[in-house]
């Protein structure tokens, strides 16, 4: 049995934030989350192609990972880690200022993964707002809590 996920928006703060139960630890989870190479796989978007040859084997913070994406043309994204508390959070962000984050709670069920997507930081907000950004990015968290959760129903 798959968990619905469940959404929010506060657009006061700007911040999307979706929720899933995933049937994992928080710990499992994060290693997952830590790993570049492992963001290709879960990727809702669709635009998560690979990690680039510099980027580190696991995410710390301050660390920066470059990664190679897609949306029509292909590109190259440097994010630099802006929070992380082991096992409970991780965030980056890239040169446009917007962040996205994991929020890890343990429940007796496996673990309540929340990722949100901050845009209250963004450096081109108007352009997030042109481009529908905000609303594809909601789609995109939910594809991705799905495949996280696909991910580990797969491992059992």
């Amino acid at each position: 049995m798959t968990t619905p996920n469940t959404s929010a928006h506060d657009k006061q703060n700007k911040i999307v934030s979706v929720s899933k139960l995933v049937s994992a630890s928080p710990e499992q989870i994060f290693e997952l989350l830590a790993n570049p190479a492992m963001h290709a796989v879960i990727d809702g978007s669709g635009s998560v192609i690979a990690p680039k040859s510099s980027a580190p084997q696991r995410l710390s913070l301050n660390a920066t990972f470059g990664m190679s994406m897609k949306k029509g043309a292909p590109y190259e994204i440097t994010n630099t880690v802006v929070e992380f508390v082991e096992g409970k959070q991780v965030a980056w962000r890239h040169f446009g200022g917007h962040v996205w984050r994991y929020i890890l709670e343990s429940t007796q069920d496996g673990t309540m993964v929340t990722e949100q997507f901050s845009y209250g930081t963004s450096k081109s907000p108007l352009m997030l707002k042109l481009a529908g950004y905000v609303g594809k990015n909601e789609l995109a968290i939910r594809n991705t809590l799905d495949n996280l959760a696909k991910y580990f129903a797969d491992k059992k």
